[in-house]
């Protein structure tokens, strides 16, 4: 039996039998990680209530009949109470540990992509993240994830896109207007949402307008159900909700 020690964020948890669980974690040195946690509906001592979605903790893990992975005790990083507060605070959390859960692999380590996750959980939990953050966030996500969209010039020709620039999700990112012929399904996008992007992606934090933060939404939401071959479940709670 080999142990181990980790942090961890909590991504989902499946009530397995009458008392045990498991539960999908997002640990910084391991990687996806789904652990066997025997009795943890009932053990206040072991795991009382820190098995909930959206929890960071400290993990450790002990490894079992093969490849099977045992959760045999966690302590309390942060719990992030706050998030709870408003359904705006519930949207955008759960939207980037969804996210987070499918731009990455069983075992395979993303530290940067789970200090950025951490790093925005904390945000939302002081109430201090704006609105433009999760644009910011996605996108740092999709890069950690070697998933770059690119929209500051064309992914044919590698030229500015120009005043009439379209987006095509399959191509990955900006086609210019000489371009455009050959991907007649690529969509029409006002400049100012490929600048924004491209300035977020670049590192400026400057708040994007209303208009292209929601654009900007439509884009990247394109962009993530062609590669992913599916929309996210929590897209339509942040729809329902209305956060752009």
């Amino acid at each position: 039996m080999e142990r181990f020690e980790d942090q961890a964020v909590v991504l989902g948890t499946v009530d397995f039998g009458d008392a045990d669980r498991l539960v999908t974690l997002f640990t910084r040195d391991h990687g996806r990680l789904t652990a066997f946690a025997a009795g943890a509906r009932r053990s206040k001592r072991r795991f009382g209530g820190a098995l909930t979605v959206g929890t960071w903790l400290k993990a450790q893990l002990s490894t079992r009949r093969g490849d099977t992975l045992r959760l045999e005790e966690v302590s309390v990083v942060r719990s992030f109470h706050h998030l709870q507060d408003e359904l705006g605070l519930i949207a955008r959390s759960l939207y980037c540990l969804e996210l987070c859960r499918e731009l990455t692999r069983d075992a395979q380590p993303h530290e940067p992509l789970f200090d950025a996750l951490t790093a925005y959980l904390q945000l939302l939990d002081q109430k201090q993240a704006g609105p433009t953050s999760l644009l910011k966030f996605e996108l740092d996500a999709l890069e950690q994830a070697g998933l770059r969209p690119r929209f500051d010039s064309c992914v044919f020709c590698g030229k500015v896109p120009g005043p009439r620039p379209r987006f095509d999700a399959q191509g990955g990112g900006a086609v210019c207007d000489e371009c455009s012929g050959r991907v007649p399904g690529a969509v029409h996008v006002p400049v100012a949402v490929l600048e924004g992007l491209a300035g977020l992606q670049a590192g400026v934090r400057r708040p994007l307008p209303a208009e292209v933060r929601a654009r900007s939404r439509e884009l990247l939401g394109r962009f993530l159900t062609h590669h992913l071959g599916r929309k996210l479940k929590s897209v339509e709670f942040i729809e329902q909700v209305g956060v752009d």
